[in-house]
């Protein structure tokens, strides 16, 4: 009964923002490690940002300092905030629960 289900994706100039937002249900929220994940065209899908129960987080390199990854434990949310994009963050961005779980993805498309 896991659902992760991610919202906010679309098409933004290089150099905008953009907000991704991921609710989830069917499982206690507040312990599990959430991460959010990529992948382009002709790429493996990778790791942009984690954040445990305890509200730490880590960054793929090529977003630290532009993205933040955040939740709210009381919304059941996990967001990335995503600022000073990029054409190379286009990319299908998916939610995650603990490395098991995943949700359907939303793309981002980043013109230049």
């Amino acid at each position: 009964q896991v659902q992760l289900v991610e919202s906010g994706g679309g098409l933004v100039q290089a150099g905008g923002s953009l907000k991704l937002s991921c609710l989830a249900s069917g499982f206690i929220f507040s312990i599990k490690t959430m991460g959010w994940y990529r992948q382009a065209p002709g790429k493996q899908r990778e790791l942009v940002a984690v954040i445990d129960s305890l509200g730490s987080t880590n960054y793929a390199d090529s977003v630290k300092g532009r993205f933040t990854i955040s939740r709210d434990n009381a919304k059941k949310t996990v967001s990335l905030q995503m600022n000073s994009l990029k054409p190379e963050d286009t990319a299908v961005y998916y939610c995650n629960q603990g490395g098991s779980y995943w949700g359907k993805g939303t793309p981002v498309t980043v013109s230049s």
